[in-house]
């Protein structure tokens, strides 16, 4: 079974930790996490990553830099922006820069957040 390398670049270190856990545990996922995400931007740009997990609202950088940083030099990349405060300019700008899907924080069910991984893998 093949495994897909996923990037999570989040402030929160529970979520971090919360979501490396669940992803890894069952196997499909390598998961590398970045809680600064100039650091999380520069790891995703130099190495191959299937997915990046992307939180919105970061002290460092927002996650609307991220994407676009990410999103010039790898304009394929598969990312999915995480937040919990959605506002549809913040959803329009990030789908118009590059962003494949997104999910609101808290999460419905971390179920719930792998059929998403899963389904934006695929396509």
């Amino acid at each position: 079974m093949s495994t897909y390398k996923i990037a999570i670049i989040d402030d929160e270190t529970e979520i971090l930790t919360m979501l490396n856990r669940f992803l890894s545990k069952s196997g499909k996922y390598t998961v590398s996490t970045f809680s600064n995400p100039v650091i999380g931007v520069d790891a995703v740009n130099r190495d191959s990553f299937d997915l990046v997990l992307l939180d919105i609202m970061m002290p460092q950088m927002n996650g609307l830099e991220a994407l676009e940083k990410i999103m010039v030099k790898n304009p394929a990349q598969k990312i999915v922006m995480m937040t919990a405060y959605s506002t549809l300019d913040r959803v329009l700008k990030s789908h118009k820069e590059g962003a494949t899907n997104y999910v609101m924080k808290p999460f419905d069910s971390l179920q719930a957040l792998e059929s998403k991984i899963t389904e934006v893998l695929k396509s």
